[in-house]
């Protein structure tokens, strides 16, 4: 995955200038024009870097820094500070608020990558062994009962089976499946965790709420209890658990539940792959596509989408891979075959359908596509395909 950076002006053609400069050498860049919305961007978006200008109207570099730095989850993000400023005296003062290096206005493309090429070297090996950031999976249904939770609990039953340490949760409180599919108890975990204030949701506080498959899978569960559907938790608590889990998971993958409420919207702004699962019905189809447009205006990052197909036999003929395509506007990822007979008999063996029996077909097509999504995650974008 490309390094992200967030450039923070208030001057709207510096920052269109800086951020073209920054995309032709590959990087994913996100932007803020005042020092506030800085900070929130930096909370959500986590970026590897933050070129960050000192003279804005509402807080100026020097401060933004300052609180970056007492932030916990922001204070380890390297910042280059950048403004037409040239006295030593401000250089000393950007310094001292915790930036890590300083460019003045105007600036050559040519150093500007070299200056950022350096800074994110420096990061990535000060960064701590064993603690690397995992990538976090979104498992979405464009409906309910389209398979969304076995697709999720296939993917990292997959993902362990080709030797990762993946770990799967439930978001759906009030109607948590994911647990009973595989046999597991303790479905209570997602709910304990949400409970908490959002800055004592760390792993150490998550790892007692996790319950373990017979087979390594580690599980985050929510339960069909209707008190939980009525817990109240911020979207802040729920951010999150989808940080703490990524950091602990490889990967970390996320059931959903169906449809684009506000909570899974902001969600899915987290995930590094997003897997909208539809089945072939035009009433299906018809709420995937608007979920897809929605997506796109604040993702539009084709990579980073993937639309299933999970087809159930009928007694009509389905509409073919193309029809679908043309119908949603958006290139299929893949088809995945329900056996429910197999499916139906690995759940009473409380196992996963790829663990139950790798060589089926629908097997096959489950680890593909968790494989294609682990390849996605790991590949910079210019080599994806």
């Amino acid at each position: 995955m490309p390094e992200k950076i967030l450039v923070v002006d208030d001057d709207i053609d510096s920052l269109k200038l800086i951020g073209l400069m920054l995309q032709r050498n590959g990087y994913e860049v996100i932007a803020a024009s005042a020092g506030n919305q800085a900070l929130t961007k930096a909370a959500n978006e986590r970026p590897d870097l933050i070129i960050l200008d000192i003279m804005m109207p509402d807080m100026n570099g020097y401060e933004v820094t300052r609180r970056l730095r007492k932030n916990p989850d922001t204070q380890r993000i390297p910042i280059i500070m950048f403004t037409a400023k040239t006295l030593i005296d401000d250089k000393v003062a950007g310094f001292e608020a915790g930036a890590d290096d300083y460019l003045t206005k105007p600036t050559h493309p040519a150093e500007l990558a070299s200056r950022v090429k350096a800074i994110l070297a420096r990061s990535a090996a000060a960064k701590p062994q064993g603690v690397a950031r995992g990538a976090a999976i979104g498992v979405l249904g464009a409906k309910g009962g389209v398979g969304t939770t076995m697709l999720a609990v296939n993917i990292a039953a997959a993902r362990l089976l080709a030797g990762d340490t993946p770990i799967i949760a439930d978001f759906r409180l009030g109607m948590g499946s994911l647990g009973v599919s595989i046999g597991l108890a303790r479905s209570h975990g997602m709910a304990n965790v949400l409970s908490k204030p959002a800055e004592e949701i760390r792993p150490r506080a998550i790892e007692n709420d996790l319950v373990t498959h017979p087979s390594g899978l580690r599980a985050l569960l929510s339960s069909a209890r209707a008190t939980e559907a009525q817990l109240a938790f911020t979207p802040e608590a729920a951010v999150a658990v989808v940080r703490s889990l990524r950091s602990m998971g490889r990967p970390s993958v996320f059931d959903l539940g169906s449809g684009l409420s506000p909570l899974s919207q902001r969600l899915l702004r987290e995930m590094d792959q997003i897997v909208l699962v539809v089945d072939p019905l035009v009433v299906t189809l018809t709420m995937a596509r608007d979920i897809i447009q929605e997506i796109m205006t604040w993702r539009n990052d084709p990579n980073r989408l993937h639309v299933v197909v999970v087809s159930r036999a009928t007694s009509s003929t389905p509409p073919s891979w193309s029809d679908v395509e043309q119908y949603l506007g958006y290139e299929l990822r893949g088809i995945i075959s329900l056996a429910s007979d197999l499916m139906i008999q690995a759940m009473q063996a409380n196992v996963p359908t790829v663990m139950f029996q790798p060589n089926a077909v629908v097997s096959t097509q489950l680890i593909k596509l968790a494989e294609d999504l682990h390849n996605r995650v790991r590949l910079p974008v210019g080599e994806q395909s």
